[in-house]
């Protein structure tokens, strides 16, 4: 009998393999088959898991985005306002293996929810959640309330995009230009 932590933890396996199978291979290698070699499971414990190819698509983006929020929730408390909107966005760039698999993840399945119907609400849910981390940053650092909504919209742009070229970088070439970018933004931010 398979108890409720068991199926948690293949679950959490598995997400983790297709994390991989995304990131090295890309969608179209995203298999039942695939994905069991990648975790060192037989196809039937997928199968089990997941019963259809969306469920472990749609659970792989939502793990991506759990990590990501993870991260955030660990930052510590009692930090100046400035320093903590940093540190959040530093959690939404890719300076690391871990979040540049995570990135391919979500460029990945982001790119098939426009065509995947069964898809669009979880990029929708992770499209919301950044929304709203730019939203909190642009709180943090004091910009006017009149003017949130415009500069949460373009840091929401920029970091998708320095996130993207950052991922796109020569092995061993360093991304601190994104780094001070962004700390360049941040503090161009009108305040209050």
């Amino acid at each position: 009998m398979t108890t409720r932590e068991d199926l948690e933890r293949r679950r959490l396996s598995v997400s983790d393999a297709a994390c991989r199978v995304l990131a090295r291979d890309g969608l179209g290698a995203l298999s039942v088959r695939g994905v069991a070699a990648e975790a060192g499971l037989p196809p039937s414990t997928v199968r089990y898991v997941f019963p259809t190819q969306a469920a472990m698509r749609e659970h792989t983006i939502t793990l991506v985005f759990d990590r990501t929020r993870e991260r955030i929730d660990a930052i510590p408390e009692g930090l100046p306002d400035g320093e903590t909107a940093r540190r959040i966005l530093l959690e939404l760039l890719p300076l690391d293996d871990e979040r540049v698999v995570e990135l391919d993840v979500y460029l990945a399945l982001g790119n098939a929810a426009l065509t995947d119907a069964a898809l669009r609400p979880a990029l929708d849910r992770v499209v919301a959640e950044m929304r709203a981390w730019c939203d909190q940053i642009v709180a943090l650092v004091g910009v006017p309330e009149d003017q949130r909504a415009d500069e949460a919209c373009r840091l929401h742009a920029l970091v998708d995009g320095l996130a993207v070229h950052v991922t796109r970088l020569a092995p061993g070439e360093s991304g601190e230009w994104a780094i001070d970018l962004l700390d360049r933004h941040l503090t161009g931010l009108p305040t209050a």
